[in-house]
Formats: C-alpha cells, structure tokens, sequence
C-alpha cells in the first residue's frame, strides 16, 4: 500500500515538486493527501493545487492569543494531516521550528531535509555558514525530526563539493540538484519500511 504523505511548506515548493514527480514517475510508492503551508504567500500551494493536491493555508497569527501558540498552532496542524489520512509528515522548506505537540503525533513519521552534512552547519544560512568556515564539502541531509532543531537521526545523506568561486547561490543551486534526487529516495525507504533506528543510528534494511 502506498505511502501517505502529508507535506509542510513556507515557500516555492521545490523539493514538493520533486517528490510528486518521483510519484509520477513509479520511483516513490506514495500519495500526497494534503500540502499545509504557514505563508499565505507560498509558490507550492499553487504548484499543489496545479496537480490536484488538497491545500491548506494555517496562518499562525491566528494562534497569537493561545497560552502556547506554538503548540498551538501544531496541534491544528496535526489535526489537519489526521483529517486526511497522513501517516507520514515531509518537511520541505518548511521555516518553522516544530514542537513536541506534532512530532508526537507522528513518532518517527516525520522527515525534513537540510542543505548540509548535518550534523555539520544546522539551522539557518546553512549554505553561507559552510561557506564561511572554508568547507571544502558540503551537500544535503534527510533526517528524522526531533525536537532539537536538525539533530534527529540521520537517514541518508549526499555530498556536493564546494568550489573556490562558489557562491551562496551557486552552491545552494547544486546542493539543490541533490535534495530534488535524495528527499524521495528517503521517503522510498520509509514507503518500504527498510529504516531501523537504532539511537542516533538510523540502518536502511536490504
């Protein structure tokens, strides 16, 4: 039985494009059920709705006044994924910091991809940080999500070398290349249950 996806974004939809095109491909063994994005604003709500996909826009302002509006706001969002079947959440430019409230709701369902070796170069600026310290590789990481930020285990990872004339654009367009071919092999996996994570060690099954 296929995967269902449930996709979060804040911006162009990039890496959401590249999994629905494995799924029409037949390299990704999934169904994406609904793309939830906190900007109004966001390229890949139009790219989703283009395609047929169910989209949801959850504007966080609208929390402002909770006790917790973080938890909050994750919260409404995990009801939304439930609502639609998700059983496994792709973070895919998503620009906010998850919460305990949704990662419980899905234990070890949920993957986000970052443009570094983790756990080199975490958060923000992650290309520009690599750049800065004279890295001579760099490249893109698919990990689990946890509350630490970028610092669930790591599911697979691909290397992009850093040239001497590189800039942040240059080398975030290459990196780039990589997460559109990495993100929906790691969803493949979780599609035919080959991960075992054993503490921070995450084994791809034969």
């Amino acid at each position: 039985m296929a995967l269902t996806l449930g996709i979060l974004i804040s911006g162009r939809g990039s890496n959401l494009v590249a999994i629905l095109d494995a799924i029409q491909e037949g390299t990704l063994d999934a169904a994406v059920k609904v793309v939830i994005s906190n900007k109004t604003t966001a390229v890949g709500l139009e790219l989703a709705k283009e395609r047929g996909i169910q989209t949801v826009f959850l504007d966080p302002k609208s929390f402002a006044q909770k006790a917790n509006p973080r938890e909050a706001y994750d919260l409404a969002v995990g009801k939304v994924l439930k609502e639609h079947g998700v059983e496994c959440v792709a973070l895919a430019g998503y620009m906010r910091i998850v919460t305990s409230a949704l990662i419980r709701m899905f234990p070890w369902k949920m993957l986000n991809i970052h443009p570094s070796l983790l756990p080199a170069f975490p958060g923000l600026d992650a290309q520009q940080q690599a750049l800065e310290w004279g890295a001579k590789v760099s490249g893109c990481s698919v990990h689990f999500v946890t509350e630490g930020v970028d610092e669930g285990p790591i599911i697979c990872q691909k290397a992009v070398a850093i040239h001497e004339a590189d800039t942040v654009e240059t080398l975030s367009a290459r990196i780039l290349e990589q997460e559109h071919q990495l993100y929906p092999q790691a969803l493949q996996f979780m599609a035919q249950e080959r991960l075992q994570i054993a503490g921070r060690t995450v084994k791809i099954l034969r």
